[in-house]
């Protein structure tokens, strides 16, 4: 099982350094970590040169404290744990969460958990119970799922359509663990 460490230093390489495309609604970015995300962690409102100027280990606290143990991604089946945090760091945690609680109730899990972005004792078992009853499915089922909410966002906003690409290449990764 990765380590959180080894977590992080995945999504940095998938996130890369500096980018601020004008298409982009997070706005300017660096490690991934968007200038509302550093506004929140300063307590004040971030400059673009402090996004720009980031340090790596500012952006790894960030996502080892607000988007793996804040948000309670570590209590999720290891199996499973990549591919969320990833999510969360794309999507934020609560939307992450959203697919796995999602994903349970399609596979009938009872009780029927509530799609609220939560990390609570129920999501934790229904992630335990999909992980146990349904294997590597488990993990294909939310891949489709991230991928149908990437489809959703396209057809909301079509000026998203030049990130689809990217999108898809970067959930193609953790499709390739399911083959």
């Amino acid at each position: 099982m990765e380590t959180v460490d080894q977590l992080i230093d995945d999504i940095l390489r998938r996130e890369g350094g500096y980018v601020d495309h004008p298409d982009d609604r997070g706005g300017p970015t660096n490690y991934g970590i968007t200038q509302k995300t550093l506004s929140r962690y300063l307590g004040r409102a971030a400059l673009v040169s402090e996004v720009k100027n980031l340090s790596e280990d500012v952006a790894r606290e960030i996502y080892e404290r607000n988007y793996y143990y804040g948000p309670g991604i570590h209590k999720l089946p290891g199996e499973i744990r990549p591919f969320i945090f990833d999510s969360a760091v794309n999507h934020g945690p609560r939307r992450a969460i959203k697919f796995v609680q999602s994903v349970c109730n399609q596979a009938d899990y009872s009780p029927p958990l509530d799609e609220d972005g939560a990390m609570g004792p129920n999501t934790r078992r229904g992630a335990e119970w999909a992980q146990e009853n349904m294997g590597q499915m488990f993990l294909a089922a939310l891949v489709e799922e991230r991928r149908n909410f990437y489809r959703l966002i396209v057809a909301n906003n079509p000026s998203q359509k030049v990130f689809l690409k990217g999108w898809f290449n970067r959930v193609d990764e953790f499709d390739q663990e399911v083959a």
